[in-house]
């Protein structure tokens, strides 16, 4: 069931410029056409993607999932994590119902980039968990930000999004950026042995809203 609630925080920051649309093109797909427009960072020159299905500009309540690049899981089929489970299911929604957009971005490992990620898959082999990992090469639990994703949203002309998430830090960051959240869609994908503690982790150290097991839905439908 999607929570309906949109999170009751006023921009705090002014809109960014850091954006070049710097170049698009249709592309077809498994799933249909996807129009793919490449953004290039002008401090950084990294590129991030938009990938629009249907006409989303000047539209309320248009279905966004912020995806954060896994070379391990999308390209090598890693099972440590579910991120290339949440990214079909999120090019399957958008596609299914013929509108909304999904951002790419490059922020490999929660901002910490692919090198540091091995390093911290080498600790959790013995026996710390993702943050922990995180911890003792030096970084924060999670580096990543969304004044990008804003700014993408913002030149796609999205007035306000239904977000595909299960990480409140998404909602508070877009909404933290001027985007209107209206209301959140979970994105839900099945686990395994290689995951489930990571998984868990993120569910009880950082809050994400992870439906792991059958009593997950039946905790939920008492709730609600």
């Amino acid at each position: 069931m999607s929570d309906t609630r949109s999170p009751q925080v006023l921009p705090t920051r002014k809109p960014t410029q850091h954006l070049e649309r710097y170049s698009e093109a249709d592309v077809p797909t498994a799933r249909g056409v996807l129009k793919t427009i490449v953004f290039r960072d002008k401090r950084n020159g990294k590129e991030h993607v938009a990938l629009v299905v249907g006409e989303p500009q000047g539209l309320e309540g248009v279905p966004v999932r912020i995806h954060s690049e896994c070379l391990t899981s999308e390209v090598f089929g890693s099972l440590k994590c579910d991120c290339r489970e949440q990214l079909d299911r999120a090019l399957d929604f958008v596609s299914q119902n013929g509108l909304g957009v999904v951002l790419y971005l490059r922020q490999e490992g929660r901002g910490i980039g692919l090198g540091n990620k091995i390093k911290a898959y080498a600790l959790q082999s013995k026996g710390l968990d993702t943050y922990e990992a995180n911890r003792q090469l030096g970084f924060a639990d999670d580096l990543r930000s969304y004044d990008i994703a804003a700014e993408m949203l913002r030149s796609l002309d999205v007035r306000s999004v239904d977000l595909i998430t299960n990480n409140p830090l998404k909602i508070a960051g877009l909404v933290e950026e001027g985007v209107a959240v209206r209301r959140r869609i979970p994105s839900r994908t099945e686990h395994n042995p290689h995951n489930v503690d990571y998984l868990k982790t993120k569910r009880e150290r950082t809050g994400h809203l992870i439906e792991l097991f059958a009593e997950d839905d039946d905790t939920e439908a008492k709730a609600g």
